[in-house]
């Protein structure tokens, strides 16, 4: 399922989650030499590799270039079906945090929960050779801080097979697809890097003295258009 909207009306210009997309599409075509498909052939020695990381961790390692895939790797994207659901999540969610956060906090929190990500990647799967590639571990940052900044939000979601729109409230949502992370795993996904991302959102508002404190003076304004 993907999300299309929230119902929460953005007073400010959420500048950085619309760089990071355009960004994010940016650097998809060009590492395509400009075809919407296609292999990855300007990036792809960019992607992050569990393996090669740990060993330029190790003392003495005479090769520590691998350790800047931690942060490349959350910019490129295997497909074009990876990138339209990463950047469905990414505009849906990234607003309203963006908002909550201020543009300056957001983009370093961004980086930060899409580090978090791969760090617990590669503490779960240390020796995995199999190159991860993807903005999904930062984007679970963010809907770990949407969980619990805008709990009774509704999100308009498209669901395959479903002739229109569904409506779900953002909790349900995003509670669902963190379960999903842990207890559904699929082949070939970095479900621990999403799953370490959404908790490193959580984390940041709980530090940040949760909630209330978080939105202090900016309660979010709602639109009445969502059943």
């Amino acid at each position: 399922m993907l999300p299309i909207r929230d119902n929460q009306i953005s007073r400010t210009a959420p500048v950085v989650t619309y760089t990071l997309i355009a960004l994010n599409c940016l650097l998809y075509l060009w590492d395509r030499q400009w075809h919407l498909a296609g292999p990855n052939v300007v990036f792809g020695d960019l992607s992050m590799r569990p393996k090669e990381v740990v060993e330029a961790l190790q003392a003495g390692a005479p090769d520590r270039s691998a350790l800047v895939t931690l942060f490349t790797s959350m910019f490129l994207h295997a497909n074009a079906l990876h990138i339209l659901g990463n950047m469905l999540y990414l505009l849906t969610f990234g607003i309203g945090v963006e908002g909550a956060l201020g543009a300056p906090r957001f983009a370093l929190y961004y980086l930060a929960w899409g580090f978090v990500a791969a760090a617990a990647h590669i503490f779960v799967d240390p020796g995995s050779q199999a190159a991860v590639v993807g903005a999904s571990g930062a984007i679970g940052g963010v809907l770990g801080g949407y969980f619990l900044l805008f709990p009774a939000n509704k999100i308009e979601i498209i669901v395959p097979f479903v002739p229109f729109p569904l409506v779900a409230s953002a909790w349900v949502l995003l509670g669902l697809w963190f379960l999903w992370q842990i207890f559904l795993p699929q082949e070939g996904v970095a479900n621990w890097a999403h799953a370490g991302g959404f908790m490193a959102g959580m984390a940041t508002v709980l530090i940040m003295g949760g909630r209330e404190a978080v939105l202090r003076g900016k309660q979010p304004e709602l639109t009445d258009d969502f059943a």
